[in-house]
């Protein structure tokens, strides 16, 4: 006669006491390596950066005949949205560049205004704006700092407050 431990109240199927039953799904593995990749990064900025060089780049878009019609003010509204688009990639490769990056998609997003028909109808200056100031502004998480490494020690001579007489040996 065998006797099984009864299944864990939560559904995973393992005994109670037990840290665990079924080991996780590929998809809640890729889940998380890529929350703890983004937390590394500036994601949310580049996303911003991108939709708005997306805007200012597609939103001209017309038969190759009409673009060079319009001529410089078509190819440069264009060519400022490729910019922005590199930047956001940039932002996400080499987030130490951050700042040049950032500078960068905020310069290129306000020259769309008069380069591209008004910025992309203002929506993608004003979301390469906002994506080279996030990025610009992004800091990374700093580890918490450790109690007690370098804690130097104060010595008192017996009153709240008052620091030891040096030489005087208490520690």
């Amino acid at each position: 006669m065998t006797t099984t431990d009864p299944p864990a109240p939560d559904g995973t199927g393992a005994a109670p006491g037990t840290t665990g039953g079924a080991p996780r799904s590929a998809s809640a593995r890729a889940r998380l390596a890529f929350r703890r990749w983004r937390r590394t990064r500036p994601f949310w900025a580049a996303l911003w950066m991108a939709l708005g060089g997306f805007v200012i780049f597609f939103l001209p878009m017309a038969p190759l005949g009409k673009i060079l019609q319009v001529g410089v003010g078509g190819v440069a509204g264009m060519a400022g949205g490729v910019v922005i688009m590199a930047m956001a990639l940039l932002v996400l490769a080499l987030p130490g560049q951050r700042h040049t990056a950032g500078t960068i998609a905020v310069i290129a997003g306000v020259a769309s205004f008069p380069l591209s028909n008004l910025g992309g109808l203002i929506l993608g200056m004003a979301l390469s704006v906002l994506g080279g100031a996030m990025a610009f502004g992004w800091l990374p998480e700093t580890p918490a700092r450790r109690r007690g490494l370098l804690r130097r020690a104060r010595a008192t001579d017996g009153t709240p407050g008052s620091p030891a007489p040096l030489g005087s040996g208490s520690a």
